[in-house]
């Protein structure tokens, strides 16, 4: 099949996706385009909010709607990396035997992974960026496609541990998630009180999106899109001589050329969803905030007088 065709089908399987999403989802339509973007663009993503938006629900929706094996991390502060990771065990022949941890599925949600120390979070790190893991000296390959979904909770503060940057950078999407509208609060209080179960299908195979994540990569970018996106991202660094004025009073660290990366290859998907083989300008803005919110590095300055990260993003269209 030509990936003319491949695109046009792949529309067409997006829609079904997201109408059997919604069959347990309400709303948060934005929330799902920008994880979903990131599945397809091959890429992990964070989710902020407070408890009780449904976070872990919608993982596991969209896990049973990909057709991909889910599990689930509780991150708590006494959570050691063999627990994550798997350990080797004595068996009953006097040989050491791996029993693989939780990290060995299709999608990891690490709920609240902000409650764990940093020894623990590392464990997260080379698995994400090398789709591998090393226990005991051995080398264990993940089983493709392989994405983290972490959640982050921003309001309990108490016994938290902040992730450091460099890991914050390994997310390609930090989702920002909001309470729900007065009618679709209405519409998940009908929904969820009631006995009817909604039975979520499985539209995808892992080799149908590992084929989709191939196929994204092939889309065709023109220059002025990619000097545009490197340009956007250059803009965020307060010592570059094209940052804003907004940038230069607010931000102390400005985001990397992973950015640069991430931001080419959600607007690929973008575009690829809305049906256009090649993705423009509109495409890359349509993707920037949720690729630099974490990339920013805002000052105290900036925390005092209120400053947003999207508003700083904003700034550099």
């Amino acid at each position: 099949m030509s990936d003319v065709a491949a695109v046009e089908q792949f529309v067409k399987k997006y829609q079904s996706l997201k109408t059997e999403i919604a069959k347990v989802i309400v709303g948060q339509d934005e929330v799902v385009n920008q994880i979903l973007i990131s599945i397809f663009s091959g890429g992990h993503a964070l989710l902020i909010g407070v408890p009780g938006l449904a976070k872990t629900l919608m993982v596991n929706t969209i896990a049973q709607a990909l057709g991909l094996d889910f599990k689930r991390i509780q991150f708590t502060p006494d959570l050691m990396p063999s627990d994550i990771l798997g350990s080797e065990i004595l068996d009953e022949n006097r040989q050491f035997k791996f029993i693989k941890g939780p990290i060995f599925a299709n999608i990891i949600l690490a709920d609240e992974i902000n409650r764990t120390p940093p020894k623990t979070q590392a464990a997260l790190l080379e698995a994400m960026q090398e789709r591998a893991v090393t226990v005991a000296g051995h080398h264990y390959k993940l089983n493709l496609p392989y994405f983290v979904l972490a959640t982050q909770n921003p309001i309990e503060q108490e016994g938290t541990y902040p992730l450091p940057e460099a890991q914050l950078d390994r997310f390609m999407f930090a989702i920002n998630l909001e309470y729900p509208s007065f009618a679709e609060e209405v519409q998940v209080v009908k929904s969820t009180t009631t006995d009817v179960q909604s039975k979520v299908n499985s539209l995808f195979t892992a080799q149908e999106i590992i084929d989709l994540q191939q196929l994204i990569r092939r889309i065709p970018v023109a220059d002025n899109v990619i000097e545009y996106a490197v340009s956007m991202v250059g803009k965020t660094r307060p010592n570059s001589s094209a940052a804003s004025d907004l940038v230069k009073e607010f931000v102390d660290w400005g985001a990397g050329p992973r950015a640069s990366q991430n931001l080419i290859l959600a607007a690929k998907t973008h575009a690829a969803i809305k049906g256009k083989f090649s993705p423009d300008i509109e495409n890359v803005q349509a993707v920037a905030s949720g690729i630099l919110r974490h990339r920013i590095i805002k000052n105290y300055k900036a925390e005092a007088e209120g400053i947003s990260d999207d508003q700083i993003i904003k700034s550099l269209f």
